[in-house]
């Protein structure tokens, strides 16, 4: 059984960073690359092969954290549509005239508290038995993603100081580069918890490996998820970017926990 869990907490991270390079097989050489916010990672992986089945068209996901995506695109990155987490980043391109146009939003995101398997706590909408972790020392690492660059991490901070946490707990963090990289710190045991997407909690990868509990909304800003084409956006880029707005795709985002647009 330990070996078991050793196996799938393995796979749980390779699939959590893995990249564009880890695209799925229908995808073309040539096909449009797609820059997205890695909260995306499970949620869009299934688009995408519904939109190739659907279409017999491809495209190529990037996940990664939004902040350090805007920078890519500035300094001239290739992606032909961006699914960011943070709608001012989209924004901040169209007024850079980088955009064909302010885009559209997609999804709203929610956080969660998660507590690994075997953690000596647990989590709870108000935090108070994290706070009592803290306190008595059952929790000395715990994990979110970086505030500088990625909405999830700004997100956690805003939470953490929300509930009174932020002091307490800042010299513990553990950093993720995004807040993929915060789930595996959280789900793999080096850390005693964290927090991050809902929609990454909800991945039958994860949801073995620990409990969680929704965080409310109003203990931090909204996490308001927008997409734009790019300039260079090809007949295919801009297919994706409709086919995301359609109800199979809308279905499959609701499914892991986004809030939608018009519901």
């Amino acid at each position: 059984m330990r070996a078991f869990h050793v196996l799938l907490r393995i796979a749980v991270c390779a699939a959590l960073m893995a990249c564009g390079a880890n695209a799925p097989a229908t995808a073309q050489a040539n096909a449009p690359r797609i820059a997205a916010a890695s909260d995306l990672k499970f949620a869009l992986d299934e688009v995408i092969a519904a939109f190739a089945k659907d279409t017999g068209r491809g495209v190529v996901p990037t996940y990664g954290s939004s902040g350090n995506f805007k920078t890519q695109i500035i300094q001239g990155a290739p992606f032909q549509i961006f699914m960011s987490a943070d709608e001012s980043f989209v924004f901040e391109l169209a007024e850079k005239g980088l955009t064909l146009d302010r885009g559209e939003l997609y999804a709203i995101g929610r956080i969660v508290l998660f507590a690994p398997a075997g953690a000596r706590w647990t989590p709870d909408a108000e935090l108070s038995d994290l706070k009592a972790a803290v306190s008595d020392g059952r929790v000395n690492q715990f994990a979110i993603a970086n505030p500088d660059h990625a909405p999830y991490g700004r997100a956690a901070e805003e939470t953490l100081r929300a509930v009174g946490l932020w002091d307490g707990l800042r010299s513990r963090l553990v950093l993720g580069e995004n807040v993929s990289q915060a789930a595996q710190f959280a789900t793999s045991g080096s850390t005693q918890g964290g927090i991050f997407a809902l929609s990454l909690a909800l991945a039958p990868q994860i949801e073995k490996l620990g409990s969680y509990a929704l965080i409310p909304a109003d203990l931090h800003k909204p996490l308001r998820q927008r997409m734009v084409r790019m300039k260079n956006a090809d007949a295919d880029a801009r297919a994706f970017y409709d086919y995301v707005q359609s109800p199979p795709a809308r279905s499959v985002l609701k499914r892991y926990g986004f809030l939608l647009p018009g519901e």
